[in-house]
């Protein structure tokens, strides 16, 4: 439980950085996210928590 804990805080806070440093290129990504066609946006998604997978099973192995 403290492990998942730990990720939505560490979401958070990139989340909050993002936000709070540059409000406006978030604007912008969120416009070319927009442009985007609904394939386009599916294949960033699943290419996401794919890496997403890899990097957690990364960690797991390494001992964290």
């Amino acid at each position: 439980m403290s492990v998942i804990l730990l990720a939505i805080g560490l979401v958070l806070v990139i989340e909050g950085l993002a936000f709070a440093l540059a409000p406006s290129r978030l604007e912008d990504l969120l416009a070319l996210l927009a442009a985007m066609s609904q394939d386009r946006r599916r294949m960033i998604g699943l290419i996401a928590v794919a890496l997403g997978v890899a990097i957690i099973w990364l960690a797991r192995s390494l001992g964290a």
